[in-house]
């Protein structure tokens, strides 16, 4: 491509997000307005039901990233449908700007781009590592005999996988949580008879010992997903679950996203947000790897500590003299 035709492109790119976020705001009463009904229900259905609040968020993202056609996903389209305290009426208004301006214009905005390419800033790390997750998935399932998601929340990847892939899944999750899902999908027309779901809260009870009497053999290779987990455990529960991980088949392997003492600490505007919100939540931000630079040896410090060989691993943010990297996303290897 020379540089006319970049240019060009460019150009029309430009023209394309403008008109875009031209209609996204003439229409942002009818967003405002359907996020009022969203949150409004999602309070009064979400006290005392102890089911995770921050599992919807990443939910909600993949429910897009479908509805704009960049990564296709049927069980979570179903799913947000039924979700308790998501109203259908207000998901629709909140999504429909968007959907209308990305149907006028074919623009889709950064934040649900597939596959997500170049920085992640912030607020677009739930969104930019299902990437990520999917990748791990592909790269492994083929060499394993077993999948399982840890924390599963409402991840629909074991009821996306193709018919010809071989392997046992599990589902790990605390009970409410796990429950109020069984229940969304005998909602829908998902087909989850070929996932075995596992109750058991990680800072509680041995999920592994669960596991195993669910079927799961940890003398046969697994892949296992750690998706928006790790940050809402303490110290203790964290590394447990890693030497579980570790005492498995060796050829396993665990993907992972985390944050660093980096978010648990800054007083940046965002970070404290981020910190009431998930309070306020019920969920509150726990762990974080030492960010002292380079954060990506202090990863791989703990895991080596628990057993584990660090595999893939991408630093979030910038590590310079006075900047600490934020967060990350890895891979770590059973030998």
């Amino acid at each position: 491509m020379n540089k006319g035709e970049q240019k060009t492109i460019s150009a029309r790119e430009f023209i394309a997000a403008t008109v875009f976020y031209l209609i996204s705001v003439l229409l942002f009463p009818l967003t405002a307005i359907g996020y009022m009904i969203w949150i409004g229900k999602a309070i009064l259905a979400g006290r005392g039901s102890g089911v995770s609040r921050t599992a919807q968020g990443p939910l909600s993202a993949r429910w897009l990233m479908h509805q704009l056609g960049t990564r296709e996903d049927e069980p979570s389209n179903q799913l947000l449908m039924v979700l308790p305290g998501v109203p259908p009426l207000g998901v629709r208004m909140v999504a429909y700007p968007m959907l209308l301006a990305h149907h006028l214009t074919g623009y889709v905005p950064r934040a649900f781009r597939y596959p997500f390419e170049g920085d992640i800033p912030k607020q677009y790390e739930a969104s930019a590592r299902v990437t990520f997750f999917d990748a791990a998935v592909e790269r492994y399932l083929a060499a394993i005999d077993q999948f399982v998601i840890l924390g599963a929340g409402f991840d629909t990847r074991a009821f996306r996988l193709p018919k010809e892939v071989r392997v046992r899944s599990f589902e790990v999750d605390a009970p409410k949580t796990q429950a109020t899902k069984r229940e969304m999908l005998s909602k829908t027309t998902v087909d989850s008879t070929e996932v075995t779901f596992v109750s058991a809260d990680f800072e509680k009870v041995d999920w592994l010992k669960r596991l195993v009497e669910a079927g799961f053999d940890p003398g046969k290779p697994a892949l296992f997903l750690w998706e928006g987990v790790i940050i809402y455990l303490d110290r203790e529960a964290v590394e447990a679950t890693l030497r579980k991980i570790a005492s498995c088949a060796s050829g396993s392997v665990v993907a992972f996203d985390y944050f660093t003492t980096e978010m648990l600490s800054s007083q940046a505007l965002y970070w404290r947000y981020a910190r009431a919100a998930t309070r306020a939540a019920g969920e509150p931000l726990k762990f974080g790897i030492e960010s002292t630079p380079p954060s990506s040896e202090r990863l791989a410090e703990l895991l080596r500590s628990c057993g584990l060989a660090l595999g893939e691993q991408r630093t979030l943010g910038k590590e310079m003299e006075r900047e600490r990297a934020w967060g990350g996303f890895a891979t770590a290897i059973v030998k």
